[in-house]
């Protein structure tokens, strides 16, 4: 069969028929993607993503329509299995097509209009990042700054309260960004909500490793993504509201969101009526599917004390090296682990060391002289730990500085010997 003299060949025009009116006549020349990629996959053990079970990754390949009676089976599936982690009743469960910043955005765009008093409780990072989400909006925001690696104190946050009486609060219950564990949330939401405000947490590294209760604890909206905690893949997210919350959500639809992807009243087309909003990222939706699956099938209470187990073996086989911990305990949050640096070495030398001599990656840190280690998921798996662990020391032996290595697995083994069934 002969091909006609302008028609493509293997996916290029006959080098005599270049179109003109082309920006770029031919198409660039670039590397495979198996030749991009290590043959040697990384051990992800940073702040995250985090290593996704067998189930979740094949959940991740398939594609189906985002509409239909197929479709509704899944969203009504995963939303049942949210408000079992999310510990809530509320019927207001939605996912969002993006990062967890999304889901924050989202309830911040839906809850917060120009003018509102919003408080932002703020010892980190992503806190901050709620704070800037909110005066992007137009709102009336106060920042109540913790100082120093510590939680927020209630009785801190009350006193703000009763001096600015917002009408939402927000606050992150595990700040990532330097490891600190809001342990005074149940407290601050019930006084929250004690003075008629909404409270908003971001729970994106806690939900799932780390007791939350939605519904117990007063809380108007939470919020995770799917790539720490429930050890699904980054781009999916998962939002809850109150009914309380929901009502504001439902007061302020006469009023413009400017995001038109974030909007709740529009999500819930699709979240809640079978509708069209926009095309979901259906297999990052059936991914989150099979990550919720496995939770629920783990149960919560046998994966908190997993997750607890985990990180405190950690903590103790980091402590045995002779290195230090950034957190206080009373402040110290267990889903990601911050450790200290000498002065000999960068937080940047270690990440690098340890992923290019040892295949594993852990994190650094936004502007603190540390590195982070990850107890999320399929992180706190025995053979995770025993492998980070070892790269680690090994990593701070090879730059240097004097650790004993075998006093830290000695005691990661003695810490985890007794447990290893739930590891």
């Amino acid at each position: 069969m002969s091909i006609p003299h302008n028609d493509c060949v293997d996916g290029s025009l006959l080098t005599d028929e270049l179109d003109p009116s082309l920006v770029y006549s031919t198409p660039p020349s670039v590397r495979l993607l198996s030749d991009i990629l290590p043959e040697d996959p990384l051990l992800m053990m940073g702040a995250g993503p985090v290593p996704i079970p067998d189930a979740v990754a094949h959940a991740n390949s398939v594609v189906i329509n985002h509409l239909g009676s197929t479709m509704s089976t899944i969203i009504s599936q995963v939303k049942e299995m949210a408000r079992y982690v999310f510990q809530t009743r509320s019927e207001w469960v939605l996912g969002v097509a993006g990062p967890g910043s999304s889901a924050m955005e989202m309830a911040i765009c839906n809850l917060v209009r120009p003018d509102t008093k919003v408080l932002c409780i703020v010892n980190g990072f992503f806190s901050a990042r709620m704070a800037e989400m909110s005066r992007r909006l137009g709102a009336n925001v106060v920042i109540h700054e913790v100082d120093g690696p510590h939680a927020a104190r209630a009785d801190e946050v009350e006193k703000e309260i009763l001096r600015h009486k917002p009408e939402v609060i927000t606050i992150v219950h595990g700040e990532t960004s330097n490891t600190i564990l809001n342990r005074e949330l149940p407290e601050i939401a019930r006084i929250a909500k004690q003075h008629g405000s909404l409270i908003v947490v971001d729970a994106v590294c806690t939900l799932s490793t780390t007791p939350l209760q939605m519904d117990d604890w007063h809380i108007d909206a939470v919020i995770t993504g799917g790539q720490k905690g429930l050890s699904s893949i980054p781009g999916v997210s998962l939002i809850a509201f109150s009914d309380d919350a929901w009502a504001r959500v439902n007061a302020n639809a006469s009023k413009v969101n400017t995001h038109w992807t974030l909007d709740a009243k529009l999500a819930e087309n699709f979240w809640h009526k079978g509708g069209y909003h926009y095309t979901a990222p259906v297999s990052g939706v059936l991914a989150l599917h099979e990550a919720l699956r496995l939770v629920c099938k783990e149960t919560l209470p046998l994966r908190f004390t997993r997750h607890l187990r985990s990180s405190l073996a950690l903590q103790h086989g980091i402590e045995a090296l002779g290195l230090t911990l950034f957190a206080p305990k009373p402040s110290r949050l267990n889903s990601v682990v911050g450790i200290n640096m000498p002065d000999s070495v960068t937080n940047n030398q270690v990440c690098s060391h340890i992923s290019n001599r040892y295949r594993v990656e852990i994190s650094g840190s936004f502007g603190l002289p540390i590195v982070r280690i990850g107890q999320m998921g399929e992180q706190c798996r025995a053979h995770n730990l025993f492998r980070t662990l070892h790269a680690f020391g090994s990593t701070m032996r090879d730059l240097g500085v004097d650790v004993n290595l075998s006093a830290a697995m000695a005691t990661l083994q003695f810490q985890m010997q007794d447990h290893s069934h739930l590891l």
